[in-house]
């Protein structure tokens, strides 16, 4: 009996620790590869921002424009325009499961 339960208190500390971690990767990713351009509240007013022409991503309306599963693509394989690179692909940088919290800590920005 002691041995389920010590097992259990286990696992769940694990599982609280794991998500704490989790939210963590996505604040520390968004800083280290989104923030300076996109900057820390999504509104691209960093000099780089405005170098690149990133996006608003408190827009609401532009975050319309696309689907999780766009923007996925997007952090993925980079952004091109007229073959200038506009943001880097993170496909080799990030994991799926980090690249799907970045998605959805953008879709937090739009108000």
């Amino acid at each position: 009996m002691k041995t389920k339960t010590l097992l259990l208190l286990t696992t769940a500390l694990l599982m609280v620790g794991t998500s704490t971690l989790r939210a963590a990767d996505v604040a520390e990713n968004w800083t280290k590869h989104c923030g300076s351009c996109h900057g820390a509240d999504g509104t691209a007013k960093t000099k780089a921002g405005r170098m690149a022409g990133a996006k608003d991503l408190t827009d609401a309306a532009y975050q319309k424009q696309f689907t999780d599963e766009q923007m996925l693509q997007r952090l993925k394989d980079g952004v091109t325009d007229k073959g200038k690179e506009k943001m880097k692909p993170f496909k080799t940088v990030l994991t799926d499961e980090e690249l799907k919290a970045l998605v959805a800590k953008v879709r937090t920005f739009a108000k």
